[in-house]
């Protein structure tokens, strides 16, 4: 590879990767100032938790939209759209005056975000090979996992020194930022866009997809390990700062270093790929979920493990998502170059839905200990690999 094609690639990736960490971003920054909005607010942990839960579920939603306007326009104009939008939900959320206004724009907010997502692995599909794809899905986990190391350490110290407000002034600056990158560097990749935007084809090629069960089975495996590392995510601002009594600045630590850990499993796995099928990861990278989880499970309701055993355990989980989502992904996709704005789009939807159900589920236990989200860690990571043996192997 000349020079010159590697600093494109390189410059390809950091694009990408950061349109896609406007998602994770979004959630990992805000995470630290959910006990303060319900003080402020005067809101019970389940009603500040929903402003998680709606972002979840625009995410969901929005996914749905973006596959087939990008198969149909081009993966750059939606793009555009979508991070205009993403910035301009920023700034209202920032002007929130209640947290009902404010959950209702993180809905919004999400819809603008999920723009990067589905449009940044439709681009991968529109470029790369499935071999390669899977080692460019690993580098983008790289570059979007600077966010959920950075970002609570972030909005922790954002706290120690202004009001909540100021994280989604942040964010909405590094939208307008990333904007402005992609307006300026990413060129059209999706060059055959003959065909018509009709409702009814666009439901004849979900259906298709739907109908696929190899397609499926890989989706819903990737679909429910996310799900229990968004349990994870809702549930540990309360599980640390409040069960454990960790305090907000530290927090940052304890998410960020799972963070790390997500990335690290990436990039092992961009080497193993090279030496492993996919398929072969993702059964043993199976195995040490279920592993993690139900071991994380029964030590939290035997009372064995404490702060740092439950710090372990969620840590092996979550970096076993890095080394399975880069798999998952690329083997769902490799069969639909021709629709992969749509199977991009069905990905998230189907994933974001069990993200969101995840997260209205730790919502509404509403106690702030670990227990549920030990729980639903190990439903979670055993029904992962119980989907994936019957659908896909």
């Amino acid at each position: 590879m000349k020079n010159s094609e590697r600093l494109h690639r390189i410059e390809l990736i950091v694009l990408l990767g950061a349109v896609t960490a406007f998602a994770p971003m979004s959630i990992d920054m805000y995470l630290p100032s959910l006990p303060v909005l319900g003080d402020e607010f005067g809101a019970s942990a389940g009603h500040v938790q929903l402003s998680v839960a709606t972002f979840f579920l625009g995410l969901a939603i929005g996914q749905g939209f973006y596959g087939p306007l990008s198969d149909r326009f081009g993966r750059t104009r939606p793009l555009y759209a979508g991070l205009a939008l993403f910035v301009c939900a920023s700034i209202a959320c920032a002007l929130a005056p209640s947290i009902n206004f404010l959950i209702a724009m993180r809905f919004f907010q999400a819809l603008g975000a999920c723009s990067g997502q589905v449009i940044s692995r439709a681009v991968v599909r529109d470029l790369f090979e499935p071999k390669e794809a899977v080692q460019v899905f690993s580098l983008l986990v790289l570059v979007m996992g600077v966010s959920p190391v950075l970002a609570p350490l972030l909005g922790g110290q954002i706290l120690q020194w202004y009001p909540w407000r100021a994280i989604f002034w942040v964010i909405a600056a590094l939208g307008a930022a990333g904007l402005a990158g992609i307006w300026i560097r990413l060129r059209e990749t999706h060059l055959d866009r003959h065909r018509e935007l009709v409702v009814g084809k666009v439901l004849r090629t979900y259906g298709a997809l739907l109908r696929n069960r190899a397609f499926i089975g890989y989706v819903l495996t990737g679909g429910m390990a996310m799900a229990g590392m968004f349990a994870y995510i809702v549930g540990s601002p309360y599980v640390f700062i409040e069960h454990f009594h960790v305090t907000t600045a530290h927090f940052g630590f304890f998410f960020g270093v799972n963070a790390l850990g997500l990335v690290l499993a990436a990039q092992l796995n961009a080497r193993l790929v090279r030496y492993y099928s996919s398929d072969s990861i993702i059964q043993k990278v199976l195995m040490i979920q279920v592993a993690s989880g139900l071991l994380l499970f029964v030590g939290v309701w035997s009372g064995v493990l404490q702060l740092y055993g439950v710090a372990a355990f969620i840590f092996i989980y979550v970096a076993s998502v890095g080394c399975l989502f880069p798999n998952i992904t690329a083997m769902a996709m490799a069969p639909h170059g021709a629709i992969a704005g749509s199977a991009s789009a069905m990905i998230g939807v189907i994933q974001f839905t069990l993200a969101a159900t995840s997260a209205a589920l730790i919502g509404a236990v509403n106690s702030g200990a670990a227990m549920p989200v030990a729980a639903l860690i190990a439903i979670c990571g055993v029904s992962a690999a119980i989907l994936y043996r019957s659908m896909v192997y």
